[in-house]
């Protein structure tokens, strides 16, 4: 069954499409949110969209703003008590003078975050003390310590269901146990963390032949800083308890964010707006607007007839159904954003009752495929945002052509784990 296209719909996909290339593309460099919000407002203004269906899509949103309000407001306080250099001294001692240390120290620092703290976090916490621990080295090329923040927060985003909210989406209210969870997802997790491991690795052996500092002083960490760290295990806690009583995480994330923040700022009697004007509120209309167009692309029955293609395939073949899958969802998150495209793959995904491979294949393909572009991810995005703070730019070429190997290599390694 062939659904009807009329023009309405496709002035829809016109603008969609339209307003997530800005997106992705930033042209005269302004703001990615501007353009996702201004894609949204210009549906509802020429009446594509409803108002009660751009509220209600805004509103399905609702979990993703209190996680990352949460996660930022941790992150800005951690590094305005210098935690990030704190650790970064650390992390730098203990390489010894050694890039080639330095770098796993740093990439397996970044399993542990993303697994446990979902690799937003990955991107807003991680990437700050790695920028500090490069300047601490005196490395002479940041960059690929950097990278490894980008890249791991996406490969190792499927290790548990809270390392990436995507996972939430795909699964919606059928999310497995946690021990089903770790039988699906242990062994491609591992595959992709490793196979994304050495391919970094071996792109940037050239740019790793550099001596680092030996001689690192380690700063006194204040009491603020101590407690920021505190409110971010915590945070990990919480998070986990509430991944395994399947309640939703950001409500939870959000109040021991604003808890963490209020007693550092109490206790060393700061001014509040230090760390409010700090963090990229920016974030959070552009996800907004972003949930805005997946309602309005929606409601021109792409839902409905991307259901009926997958049926198809799945029916012919659940191996052709695996791969496509995973491939073609990995490749379109590049294109349109994996926040529009899980949340499209999710109701695909329940509406078709798919086969637990084919739902694997695409959780996958949503979780690890974005690291092919810059912005492929809400993750590399809040990344990119990092970097710019950090007064470091990577432009989209250059990561689109180390993406192309490490992304495709890690994908098809760990899409073959799932059939071992």
């Amino acid at each position: 069954m062939k659904i009807p296209v009329s023009m309405t719909h496709i002035t829809i996909w016109i603008i969609s499409f339209l307003a997530i290339a800005g997106v992705i593309i930033r042209p005269f460099k302004v703001t990615e949110a501007v353009w996702a919000v201004a894609g949204a407002v210009i549906l509802l203004v020429f009446g594509l969209i409803l108002p009660s269906d751009g509220l209600a899509g805004i509103l399905k949103g609702t979990d993703v703003y209190l996680f990352l309000t949460g996660m930022m407001l941790l992150a800005e306080t951690a590094r305005e008590e210098k935690l990030f250099d704190w650790l970064a001294a650390h992390a730098t001692k203990m390489a010894k003078g050694s890039s080639n240390r330095l770098f796993l120290l740093i990439y397996l620092v970044g399993i542990v975050v993303t697994a446990f703290l979902s690799n937003d976090a990955t991107a807003v916490v991680l990437t700050p003390a790695v920028a500090a621990a490069a300047k601490a080295a005196k490395a002479k090329n940041p960059l690929p310590y950097l990278l490894i923040c980008a890249f791991i927060a996406n490969a190792a985003s499927f290790i548990l269901p809270i390392s990436n909210p995507a996972n939430l989406v795909i699964y919606g209210s059928h999310m497995p146990p946690l021990l089903h969870w770790l039988q699906l997802y242990f062994l491609p997790s591992v595959v992709s963390i490793a196979a994304t491991f050495i391919m970094l690795r071996f792109t940037q052996r050239n740019e790793l032949k550099q001596d680092l500092e030996t001689n690192i002083p380690i700063p006194t960490l204040s009491t603020g800083g101590k407690t920021a760290m505190a409110g971010i295990a915590a945070t990990a806690l919480i998070l986990l308890v509430s991944s395994a009583l399947d309640l939703q995480l950001g409500l939870p994330t959000a109040i021991t964010g604003i808890i963490t923040s209020a007693i550092v700022i109490i206790r060393a009697k700061k001014n509040p707006l230090l760390v409010i004007k700090g963090v990229s509120w920016a974030v959070l209309p552009l996800v907004a607007g972003l949930f805005v167009i997946v309602e309005a692309l929606n409601k021109t029955g792409l839902i409905q007839s991307l259901t009926l293609f997958l049926q198809e395939q799945t029916a012919h073949s659940v191996a052709g159904a695996t791969w496509g899958s995973g491939l073609g969802i990995a490749f379109a998150c590049n294109l349109v954003n994996n926040l529009p495209a899980g949340l499209i793959a999710g109701n695909v995904i329940q509406a078709g009752h798919s086969p637990e491979m084919v739902k694997s294949a695409v959780l996958i393909g949503v979780d690890l495929g974005p690291n092919l572009s810059i912005t492929g991810s809400l993750a590399t995005i809040l990344w990119l945002v990092a970097l710019r703070r950090e007064g470091i730019t990577v432009s989209a070429w250059a990561f689109l052509k180390l993406g192309l190997l490490v992304m495709t290599v890690a994908l098809l390694c760990t899409l073959g784990a799932l059939w071992i």
